[in-house]
């Protein structure tokens, strides 16, 4: 596509330059080609614009550029890159079933009769619907894929190998699982009577809400009852725990190792970085942004920024690591404080005490 027919198939503005070229892909900064668009978002990659091979630039308005380096403005220079990267790649594209297979479905897969598939959806050899269970239009299932009885997934969602969704869960619109994703596996709830552990029926489900795409090795455990729910446009990253009861907002993003315990309210447009631990029954409140590591006892209000484990304010949490980073050398000086406050001890000369005086 010519330069100049992407920068308006993106919603961007070309900046001068030869809007004729070819691009034929997108590349990083530091690794482009002269056939290839790039971007700039991050400050800190600037260092690469006059050594830059790439045909053009994306960038924002007033960002400072070598006059050599071709660029187009946008407001948001990510997002727009991500537009480039939809029209010159596309999205991935699922193949049809290996083998014989009927209207999309493989002879090798395991469909009960009475359960409902989508027109144009592709079922995958060794992939099971169970009875009940109703597959939208376009979905995808890959092989080894499992929908339990009357598990509901709406259209265009797609279950990457191994994904299991259990019986009575519903997945919304566009729904993408990855490789190895629980959908409603039974919660960690047991009540323990004279040191014994019994298990609590898990009657409730899980509803996830449209647009959610959870990575590989993620677990959403469904409640014990009523539901555990993920909201509209949520984004996992991979190894992801969320405990029964728990409800995640819309347009969450959730990285990495993150675990949340039972029975949280998590609202919307939360951040929870890498690692982060979230304890069970409490209240996060929208926009909240929650540092790699952090482990989050107590309510967080909206708008907060926290770090640290106990999780507290995030620049409270960035003093308290950097006092931390040298604990060994702080308790050395302590003790040289020590010694040479005894030492000064030592070295005082006696106090002199005088009678008191009495009255006659």
């Amino acid at each position: 596509m010519q330069l100049v027919q992407l920068a308006d198939r993106i919603g961007a503005t070309l900046a001068g330059g030869d809007g004729s070229v070819v691009i034929t892909g997108c590349a990083p900064i530091d690794d482009a080609r002269p056939d290839q668009l790039t971007f700039l978002a991050n400050t800190k990659y600037a260092r690469f614009l006059p050594t830059t091979q790439a045909a053009a630039v994306i960038m924002a308005p007033d960002t400072p550029c070598p006059p050599k380096v071709i660029h187009v403005i946008a407001d948001d220079p990510y997002f727009a890159f991500r537009n480039a990267m939809v029209a010159l790649h596309g999205s991935r594209r699922h193949p049809q079933p290996v083998g014989e297979a009927v209207n999309g479905v493989s002879n090798l897969a395991s469909v009960h009769p009475q359960a409902i598939i989508g027109r144009g959806s592709i079922i995958h050899p060794h992939a099971v619907v169970e009875t009940g269970a109703s597959i939208g239009r376009d979905c995808v299932l890959y092989p080894g894929a499992y929908v339990g009885a009357n598990g509901r997934l709406g259209d265009e969602c797609i279950l990457y190998p191994n994904v299991v969704v259990y019986d009575g869960c519903v997945l919304g619109n566009r729904v993408i699982l990855h490789a190895n994703t629980v959908i409603g596996n039974d919660g960690f709830g047991y009540a323990t009577h004279d040191g014994a552990h019994h298990k609590i029926p898990q009657t409730g489900i899980v509803v996830v809400e449209d647009d959610v795409e959870l990575g590989s090795g993620c677990v959403v455990e469904r409640a014990a009852m009523g539901e555990t729910r993920i909201g509209t446009g949520t984004k996992f990253a991979d190894l992801i725990s969320i405990g029964h009861g728990t409800h995640i907002g819309p347009h969450c993003l959730i990285v990495s190792l993150v675990g949340v315990a039972g029975s949280v309210k998590v609202g919307n447009q939360v951040v929870l970085g890498g690692q982060v631990g979230v304890t069970g029954h409490l209240k996060i409140g929208d926009g909240v942004q929650v540092a790699a590591r952090a482990g989050v006892v107590q309510d967080v209000p909206s708008g907060r920024k926290v770090g640290g484990a106990p999780a507290v304010d995030l620049d409270l949490a960035k003093r308290n690591l950097l006092v931390g980073m040298d604990l060994y050398g702080l308790a050395q000086r302590v003790k040289q404080l020590q010694r040479e406050l005894g030492r000064l001890k030592q070295d005082e000369p006696p106090v002199v005490q005088f009678p008191a005086k009495t009255r006659s």
